[in-house]
C-alpha cells in the first residue's frame, strides 16, 4: 500500500514539474525585441532618443530606460501613454507632463488632450523607440498612441523603431472591421476587433497602407521577436495595464470590454477585473461581488460598495471573441426595461460600427452576427499578409 501511494506521489510530482516546465518554456522560449540590444543599439548611438514606454518595457528584470542609460544612450524624452509611464493611472485618467523623479528625464503626456506630440516636443529627438506590450485588441489604446507617434515622427523627420513583443491573442482574427465614421482613439484603423498582429506588424501596415500623414517619409525599423511564431503561447510577465491582471483577463478582454458602454460591471474595483459580469438589482447569475475603490486601478467603479450578482468567468475557456455574455445580458436586462446601451455612441466606437449594437437589439444570434463579418475578415487577411513577420 505504501509503495502504491508513494508511486502515485512521484507521478504527481512529475506531472507538476512537466506543467511548470511547459509554462516556463512558454514564457521564456522567445526573446522580445528589447532583449536584443546588439541589434538596435547601433541605431541609437550618438543620437537623441525619445522613448514610448510603460511598466511592461522590460529588458529581463530591468526597465528599458535603465538599460539604455546604463549603456550611455542619450534619452531626452519619455512619452507617457494611457495609465502613465509607470502604469499607475486609472483608465481614462489624465496623464500630465512632468519630470521623472528617478532619472530627471522630461515626461511628455500622449494621453488626454495632447495625443500627438508637437514639433517642439520632438525638437531634441532624433529617433523614437516604441516598446509597449499590447494585447492584440483594436480598442486597446496603445496602438492608437503608436499611430500618433509614428505620424509625428514622419512629419518631423524623426526615425521610428518598434521593439516588438508577442501578441497573447495572436491566434484570433474576429469582429467587425472598423468603419471610417466610427473612428476614434479606441479604434483608429480599418481592422477587426481581434486583428492577430503584433505591434511591429501593425506598424508596418500603418505605414504601408498610408494610414498616417507622410507615411512614405517615415523611416521605420522593427526589431522582431526571436523564435516567435503565430502558434507560440506567451504568458505576459507583467500585467499590461491595471485592470488586466492575468492571462484570463487578457483572453476575456475583447469579449467583455463592450460592457464598458453599458451599466453592467466587469469587475473594475475587484481583484478580478475583466473576469466577471455583474449587475444590481437584476441578477445576471448566482455569483456575487462588491466593487470597491482601488487606487491606480478604479477609484469610482460601477456599483462601488454595492453587491452585484452575475457570472464568475475566472475558470471558463476564454478564447477569441465571445458575444454570448453580451447578448444574454442584454436579453435579461431588456426584459426589466434597463437601458442597456446607455452609451450607444461609445458602444459603436468600441465596435467600430453601429451594426453590432443594432443586430443585438434586433435579436440576431451569435452565428448571424459573426457571419456578417466574414467578407470583411477575408479581405483584411489578404490586406495584412505583406506585413506579417511571423509564420
Amino acid at each position: 500500500m505504501f509503495k502504491t501511494v508513494f508511486f502515485i506521489f512521484l507521478l504527481s510530482l512529475s506531472a507538476l514539474f512537466t506543467i511548470t516546465t511547459h509554462a516556463n518554456e512558454a514564457k521564456h522560449s522567445v526573446t522580445v525585441g528589447a532583449e536584443q540590444p546588439a541589434v538596435y543599439l547601433p541605431q541609437l548611438q550618438n543620437k537623441r532618443v525619445g522613448l514610448v514606454v510603460n511598466q511592461t518595457s522590460l529588458v529581463g528584470q530591468a526597465h528599458l530606460v535603465d538599460s539604455l542609460l546604463s549603456k550611455n544612450i542619450n534619452i531626452t524624452k519619455i512619452f507617457a501613454p494611457e495609465h502613465g509611464f509607470r502604469g499607475d493611472h486609472d483608465a481614462g485618467a489624465h496623464v500630465k507632463n512632468a519630470i521623472d523623479s528617478k532619472t530627471g528625464i522630461p515626461l511628455i503626456s500622449i494621453y488626454g488632450k495632447n495625443k500627438k506630440p508637437s514639433a517642439e516636443a520632438l525638437s531634441n529627438v532624433d529617433v523614437i523607440v516604441f516598446d509597449i506590450q499590447d494585447v492584440g485588441v483594436r480598442f486597446y489604446t496603445y496602438i492608437s498612441s503608436m499611430h500618433y507617434m509614428m505620424e509625428a515622427a514622419a512629419e518631423q523627420g524623426v526615425e521610428f523603431i518598434v521593439l516588438d513583443r508577442p501578441n497573447p491573442n495572436i491566434a484570433y482574427i474576429d469582429g467587425p472591421i472598423l468603419e471610417r465614421e466610427f473612428k476614434s482613439f479606441v479604434g483608429m484603423h480599418p481592422i477587426p476587433v481581434l486583428h492577430g498582429m503584433t505591434v511591429g506588424e501593425l506598424a508596418y501596415m500603418i505605414k504601408g497602407e498610408g494610414w498616417i500623414n507622410k507615411a512614405t517619409d517615415l523611416k521605420l525599423t522593427v526589431i522582431p521577436v526571436d523564435r516567435y511564431t503565430r502558434t507560440t503561447r506567451y504568458s505576459l510577465p507583467v500585467k499590461p495595464s491595471p485592470n488586466l491582471p492575468n492571462d484570463q483577463s487578457i483572453a476575456l478582454y475583447p469579449s467583455l470590454c463592450f460592457f464598458e458602454a453599458t451599466p453592467v460591471s466587469i469587475g473594475r474595483g475587484t481583484d478580478f477585473a475583466f473576469q466577471v459580469v455583474g449587475y444590481s438589482p437584476v441578477k445576471l447569475g448566482d455569483f456575487h461581488f462588491t466593487p470597491r475603490a482601488i487606487k491606480g486601478a478604479a477609484l469610482n467603479p460601477k456599483f462601488k460598495n454595492t453587491t452585484v450578482h452575475g457570472l464568475d468567468l475566472r475558470q471558463v475557456n476564454a478564447a477569441g471573441l465571445n458575444l454570448t455574455y453580451l447578448i444574454n445580458a442584454y436579453a435579461t436586462l431588456n426584459k426589466h426595461n434597463v437601458d442597456f446601451f446607455e452609451r450607444a455612441g461609445f458602444m459603436d466606437k468600441l465596435a467600430g460600427t453601429n451594426k453590432l449594437r443594432l443586430a443585438i437589439e434586433a435579436g440576431q444570434s451569435v452565428e448571424q452576427i459573426k457571419q456578417s463579418w466574414q467578407s470583411g475578415l477575408t479581405q483584411f487577411k489578404a490586406q495584412r499578409a505583406p506585413y506579417l513577420l511571423y509564420e
